[in-house]
Parts: C-alpha cells; structure tokens; sequence
C-alpha cells in the first residue's frame, strides 16, 4: 500500500482509514444537562409538582382563606379562625376544595418549569456549577414560562377555595368565569403573578443550590451520593425564605383572583398600585403580610417534598439509561 502512495495524498485528512468489519457509525444527540434528556426532566418535574401541591393544599386553601378573607363578610385574621371557620361551613372536605384545577395545572408548569430551568442553567453556567447568578436567572425565566400555563388554573383553585365559593366545580367556574368575565379574567393576575414568581425564583434557586453545596460539603459521604435528605433540607430552607420575601405580592395576586366573589373587593384597573392601596388603606401595612404563616408553612415543606421527589425522579432515570447502555455493550 505505501508503494501506491502519490506525494500530493500525504495530508492526513485525505486519508481513508480502514475501519473493523462491524463498525457501524451513527449519529448521536446529546443528551441534556445531567445526563438526560429534557422530556425526562418535564417527567420529573411533573412529577414532583403534583406531589407537592397535592401533599400540601389544605395548608394552601387556608393560606388563601386569610389573604382574600379581609374584603369577604366573614373575616378570619389567623391561621385558627381561618381553619375553624373552613371545619364550621363545609367539614373537613373544605380543605381539598380546587383541588381539581391544582391537579390540572401544577403537572404541566412543573414539567415546563424544571425543563426551562435545566436548560437555562446549562446554558448560562457554562460549567460553572457555582454561578448564583446563572441559578437566579434561570429561575427567573422557568418561572415567567410556567406561570403562562399556571395561572388560569390557579385562578379557578383560590375561587374554589373560598369560603361559601359560588363554583359547584371547575368546570363549572371554567364556564361561568368565561361566559361573565370572558377570558382575560383568567390572566388578570399574571403580571402580578410572574412579578410575585420572579423574586421568588430567583432567591428559592440561588438558595437551594447554595444550600444543597454548603450541606454537602459539611457530609463528605454525600459528595458523591446527593442524599434525599440534602434536597429536602435545602429545598424547605429556600422555599421558606423565599416565601416570606414575597408575601405582600402574593396578597394582591388573591385578591386580584378572588375579587368580585363571595363579597370580596373588585378593583377598577386591576394594577398592582390600585390593589396595594386599597388593601394598606383598609388593613394597614399588616396586610399585606396576611398568611405569611401559612405560606412558609406551605413553601418550606411543599419545596422539601418538591425537590426530593425532583431529584428522585431524575435519579431513577439515570439508573434506567444507565442501566440499558449496560445491556447494551
């Protein structure tokens, strides 16, 4: 062969190698950021949104109870009145009214909500695992895409949860709300919603990522193997503080929800200013922190489950794809 060989073929790109018989070149897609690809992280995350709204909404439903109670007849100003005043009208099934429409939307915004996240992190960290920054922005965008899909739903759930709620059902609130308010009512609390989100986001995921290093650093053992216990502990860590930082816009967006219903205020152009006025005039600066409790008592634990269950759903895929590359060679 070197015999046959002419001066002007002596780069090497121009030369064929000869390849074993049973080589079979293919074309491979990337898999996404931790080794999987993103419709297992809308997986994951579906999975682990419905867990944790499901696991956590009677806490919810009085948190919610509180914060549109004040402009409602019957007013409940902490977390026993509002509990015994749900036990008193409706028994304890009054806790998992809505619960429908939380089912409806928290599998879909979680599952955009963790594929966003993962993408954006991969690709503003640019393998910095470090980078808070890169974890709060990402944060930020997940949660502008996932509230689109969120809110609708969420409206109909805080109408159902009210006390007395007018709505036999979600259907039905889905028709009325549409045939009385038309269609815009649906999003009438998305700016203030994604304006809530935002801030939340990003201080939850700078947190929780912050978090999650600092334990694992402290357990050496863990390094290697991101124990539940770690997710748990860092999630619950920043969910709580990143609810009490946002309370105040989570009141104008129940307001903004419930008003009209039950009794509740209903407010001319419904921006943020006009809702925030109205609820310092009637309730003092007190009230826009009405059901904080109840709202870190629900993020600290909902953020808990939320990521352990996120972290166990991702892990269970990596075993799976793990485990058929294994079959496979």
């Amino acid at each position: 062969m070197a015999t046959d060989a002419s001066p002007k073929f002596k780069k090497s790109e121009l030369i064929v190698v000869p390849q074993p018989p049973d080589y079979h070149p293919e074309v491979t897609v990337s898999p996404a950021h931790d080794g999987l690809d993103f419709w297992q992280f809308m997986i994951a995350g579906s999975i682990a949104g419905m867990v944790e709204h499901m696991a956590m909404f009677p806490v919810d439903t009085i948190k919610t109870q509180m914060q549109a109670i004040a402009s409602c007849p019957v007013k409940s100003a902490n977390v026993k009145q509002a509990v015994l005043s749900i036990l008193k009208s409706e028994g304890p099934i009054g806790f998992y009214r809505g619960i429908g429409a939380m089912g409806l939307g928290a599998g879909p915004a979680h599952a955009v909500y963790f594929s966003v996240y993962e993408f954006c992190k991969k690709s503003f960290s640019r393998g910095n695992p470090k980078s808070h920054v890169a974890h709060a922005v990402s944060g930020v965008f997940a949660t502008i895409a996932s509230d689109a899909v969120f809110t609708p739903m969420d409206m109909v759930k805080q109408r159902l949860q009210l006390n007395s709620s007018p709505y036999t059902g979600v259907w039905d609130c889905v028709k009325r709300v549409l045939r009385e308010e038309g269609f815009r009512a649906f999003y009438a609390s998305y700016r203030t919603t994604v304006l809530m989100n935002a801030p939340f986001t990003a201080v939850h995921f700078a947190t929780y990522e912050a978090a999650k290093r600092g334990l694992m650093e402290v357990s050496a053992e863990s390094v290697s193997d991101e124990r539940l216990v770690v997710h748990a502990t860092a999630g619950a860590v920043a969910g709580a503080m990143a609810a009490a930082v946002t309370t105040p816009l989570d009141v104008v967006k129940t307001q903004l929800q419930c008003q009209g219903v039950c009794g509740c205020d209903r407010y001319v152009n419904g921006s943020i200013r006009d809702v925030t006025r109205t609820i310092v005039k009637r309730d003092g600066y007190v009230g826009l922190m009405r059901g904080w409790i109840p709202r870190m008592l629900f993020h600290a634990p909902a953020a808990a489950i939320c990521w352990s269950t996120y972290e166990a759903a991702k892990s269970f895929f990596q075993d799976l794809s793990n485990s058929s590359n294994d079959n496979v060679t």
